[in-house]
């Protein structure tokens, strides 16, 4: 079982950076690919980004690469989500997930909500123009 609490949301010009915190409970943290989601009232969940259980590789939903940065950190069972260049489209509720598992298996990356076990309880993240 891991528990993930995220933090580090709250209201940014556009432009402006962000950085998500996700702590996770659990030993077996280090084990687990990671990603970070987020959602608009009413819409699907959307990937935003991944990262292998080793920090070796990440992923990026297309709109998002080179703006946002996804690191981890094993020994303080963290994952962070970096932001840049925020723009007010970005603005969303955004989750931390986890899966006892490879992010990517072969040519395909777990980029759907139901392929994480594990969630947070969400971080509002809002852009002014």
């Amino acid at each position: 079982q891991v528990q993930l609490v995220e933090s580090g949301g709250g209201l940014v010009q556009a432009g402006g950076s962000l950085r998500l915190s996700c702590a996770a409970s659990g030993r077996t943290f280090s084990s687990y690919g990671m990603g970070w989601f987020r959602q608009s009232p009413g819409k699907e969940r959307e990937f935003v980004a991944g990262i292998s259980w080793s920090g070796g590789s990440t992923y990026y939903a297309a709109s998002m690469q080179g703006r946002f940065t996804i690191s981890r950190d094993n020994a303080k069972n963290t994952v962070y989500l970096q932001m840049n260049s925020l723009k007010p489209e970005d603005t969303d509720v955004y989750y931390c997930a986890g899966r006892p598992g490879p992010i990517k298996v072969g040519t395909s990356l777990r980029i759907h909500a139901e392929e994480y076990d594990y969630w947070g309880q969400g971080t509002q993240v809002t852009v002014s123009s």
